[in-house]
């Protein structure tokens, strides 16, 4: 495998899932910040954060290369912080949240496919590097 294989594979599910969760989460922060933005303004932000965030990961996976892996390290590892630092202070401060952002609860609202993205997205990242595979195969 080389570094141009981040978009085949497991990859391709990937890019579908980050794809899915950009338009999911942006559309979802689009009708909230239209409708109700003085509700609840930083959930709602963090949401479109969130879907933007989804989006370029996604961007960075589809073109490969060594700018494209670096574009999908730093989102993931952003997303991944994301998503613990939102979860916990959404279950510790929940008047600070008083509605639902992509990352609260752990994404527990999306079936915790938040939390598990960003780990998943780290792991291929890992997985299909050059040095990854050249350690693979010095070993055959």
């Amino acid at each position: 495998m080389t570094d141009t294989a981040l978009n085949a594979g497991p990859g391709r599910v990937l890019i579908a899932l980050y794809g899915l969760f950009a338009l999911a989460a942006g559309a979802r922060a689009g009708v909230q910040i239209a409708t109700k933005f003085d509700e609840a303004p930083v959930a709602y932000i963090l949401s479109a954060a969130a879907a933007a965030i989804y989006l370029v990961a996604m961007v960075g996976l589809i073109r490969g290369g060594p700018g494209g892996r670096r574009l999908a390290l730093v989102c993931c590892s952003v997303e991944l912080a994301g998503v613990l630092v939102v979860g916990t202070a959404s279950l510790v401060a929940r008047d600070a949240f008083p509605d639902e952002t992509v990352w609260s609860g752990y994404g527990r609202g999306y079936g915790f496919v938040p939390l598990a993205l960003p780990v998943l997205g780290l792991l291929w990242l890992r997985a299909s590097s050059p040095s990854a595979t050249s350690a693979t195969s010095a070993r055959s």
